[in-house]
């Protein structure tokens, strides 16, 4: 008899092993002829034979040896990539395989903490909130650091988190503002002398140690908590608080995905310049689109990183009336209630095609920025019917600009966001729902109708760029340092 424990352990390997598989397969694997559905493939560093079932999101993996082929858990399967990469680069790494394990703990814990907590009743928030699998092509998306549970699990999204903020005063003559910070000081009170500033809980926590001098010496005090609980979107460090429509921006000293989440020093000087740019690509609201737009920052001057917060526009003032707003990496993942569940998938991904795609084409052609424009950045506000009606992007920090960049890297990064990272896992996910449901004729049309050089030429080039995550992470490169592989290009014609 299966141990009371087994279903949820299984659980857990399931949704932490399909990402880690998808870069294993995308990134290092050689196809080779299988059965129908169970998909076979070579390792060249360690030359064994790998299979799965499913092709989307890969479960099951099993490798031969001379008794035949053996299930994999998620704990062999590390083992099993980590001897792949070692063998392939030449190089040791014992980062990543820890990061890997903890993903999978922290799946475990949130599947815990779920199965004793109500999902929310907001839509948006469920969809914001319903990431347990993740970024399906990062081996350890879910990773918080490898702290214990109690740490971070009451801010985790995935567990339906809601808490206050922290608030604490910062002496005025040692505060650092840019752009407009003032809806902050509606979160609270501070005595005179100081200024307000809220901070995450979980980041207060971490920076105890740098910041005991400052509360010693009296240029920052705690002040309590916001009256009104916040709750954290996808981004972990974002949050989002429902009485002051109003989103804020934390610095987190915790690498998730590719990155420490801290908001650095040079990122914060160049917001306002960023924000400005593509606050004007939106201006005329292409497509119906809007920006939610990072309106400045606040810290203190001797815990400038620390304690950074940005001030990001509510949705109030850019939705339109009736509509729901849905995160689109929660439709691509899967929630209850989802549109995606019910809908007639060429209606629904004509309509999103046209207020996702040209909005993103428009500011990179005529404005020179380039969105960042993934699953995680993309809102899209659906009607009554459960139809796309409006898109809104979001994050300045990712935004790139044309004169920093150049044109050829910027429409690249453009590409693998909006493309590969955004409309091949809505169409695959859409697909998953009809099959047989072809999604690129329509999708070339609208590519096609914009009037963009390189648009025009994405239809004919038969590669697209992917992301190599798990490369990038073994060989230890900056987490902003985008490598590229070439992926078959759907929406070339044939294909």
């Amino acid at each position: 008899m299966p141990r009371p424990d087994s279903d949820d352990a299984a659980r857990a390997d399931a949704y932490a092993a399909a990402p880690l598989l998808n870069c294993l397969l995308r990134e290092v694997a050689e196809p080779r002829p299988g059965t129908p559905g169970r998909p076979e493939y070579r390792l060249p560093g360690t030359d064994r034979l790998l299979r799965v079932r499913g092709t989307r999101r890969p479960a099951g993996p099993e490798i031969r040896d001379t008794g035949g082929w053996h299930r994999l858990d998620h704990a062999g399967l590390v083992k099993l990539v980590a001897e792949e990469l070692g063998a392939l680069t030449g190089l040791a790494n014992h980062e990543l395989p820890a990061e890997m394990a903890d993903s999978r703990a922290v799946v475990a814990a949130l599947l815990a903490a779920r199965a004793r907590t109500a999902a929310p009743a907001d839509p948006y928030r469920r969809s914001e909130q319903s990431l347990l699998t993740g970024h399906p092509f990062h081996p350890a998306p879910k990773a918080r650091g490898g702290g214990p549970a109690a740490a971070w699990l009451p801010y985790a999204p995935e567990a339906y988190a809601a808490f206050p903020a922290a608030l604490l005063g910062v002496r005025e003559d040692t505060v650092v503002e840019d752009g407009d910070t003032s809806a902050l000081d509606a979160l609270g009170t501070a005595p005179p002398g100081y200024r307000l500033l809220p901070a995450h809980p979980w980041q207060l926590e971490l920076a105890a140690p740098a910041l005991a001098d400052a509360f010693a010496d009296g240029r920052l005090v705690r002040l309590g908590t916001t009256a009104r609980d916040s709750w954290p979107t996808a981004a972990v460090r974002t949050v989002y608080t429902p009485a002051h429509d109003l989103f804020l921006k934390f610095s987190l000293d915790v690498r998730i995905t590719n990155d420490i989440r801290r908001l650095w020093r040079h990122d914060l000087l160049r917001l306002r310049r960023v924000d400005d740019a593509a606050t004007a690509a939106f201006a005329a609201r292409p497509a119906g689109a809007a920006w939610l737009g990072d309106r400045g920052h606040r810290t203190a001057g001797f815990a400038y990183e620390e304690l950074a917060v940005v001030v990001r526009d509510g949705l109030g003032g850019y939705l339109r009336p009736g509509t729901t707003p849905l995160l689109a990496a929660g439709l691509v993942e899967g929630f209850p209630g989802s549109p995606l569940e019910r809908a007639d998938p060429a209606a629904w991904w004509e309509a999103y095609l046209a207020r996702v795609v040209p909005p993103a084409l428009t500011a990179f052609a005529d404005h020179g920025v380039v969105l960042e424009a993934h699953l995680q950045n993309t809102l899209v506000a659906v009607d009554a019917a459960g139809l796309p009606a409006q898109a809104l992007f979001r994050d300045a920090e990712g935004v790139k600009l044309l004169p920093e960049v150049g044109r050829e890297a910027g429409w690249e990064r453009l590409v693998y966001t909006l493309v590969v990272n955004n409309l091949v896992e809505v169409a695959g996910a859409l697909a998953e729902h009809r099959p047989g449901f072809d999604p690129w004729p329509a999708a070339r049309r609208v590519l096609a109708g914009h009037g963009l050089p390189e648009a025009a030429a994405l239809l004919t080039a038969p590669t697209l760029p992917g992301k190599t995550n798990l490369l990038l992470r073994w060989t230890g490169a900056d987490g902003a340092d985008a490598r590229y592989l070439p992926l078959p290009n759907p929406l070339a014609e044939g294909t």
